[in-house]
């Protein structure tokens, strides 16, 4: 079985761009903190390649940005190609069958801030509810 799950941080914007025959592709990186430290105290961080097509991709490069963290499963690809100088290089891909965004749709990276209308100052006005009538203990 190749399954892979990852949550991390985009590394750089999406890149959507499309092959020869109309379909959409994006590729963008994320940046995965290990859950250990190592020797000298700090914690390492592993970057993975990811591609996603079609709905997926469009809807990667349209709600994601550098900085966005989101949790990806997929599974993992090698390709082989060479490179400028005629070298022969593995590529290592992971290939998204879901991404799902863990960053607030504000951008920032508390969960718990307040509304907009909030942050104001004024408290918002809740109006008194009295439906006790109708319980029937």
């Amino acid at each position: 079985m190749n399954k892979v799950f990852l949550i991390g941080n985009l590394t750089r914007d999406p890149e959507l761009t499309e092959t020869s025959g109309g379909i959409k592709i994006c590729r963008f990186a994320i940046a995965v903190n290990r859950n250990y430290a190592g020797g000298d105290g700090e914690r390492k961080t592993d970057f993975f390649n990811c591609v996603a097509w079609r709905g997926l991709g469009e809807t990667v490069a349209r709600y994601s940005r550098k900085g966005n963290k989101v949790a990806v499963s997929g599974s993992i690809e090698l390709r082989n190609y060479e490179d400028s100088q005629g070298v022969k290089r593995t590529g290592i891909d992971i290939v998204c069958q879901d991404v799902e965004f863990l960053t607030p749709k504000n951008g920032g990276d508390d969960f718990d801030a307040p509304a907009p209308s909030q942050r104001s100052g004024s408290k918002p006005q809740l109006q008194p509810f009295d439906d006790d009538s109708d319980i029937p203990f």
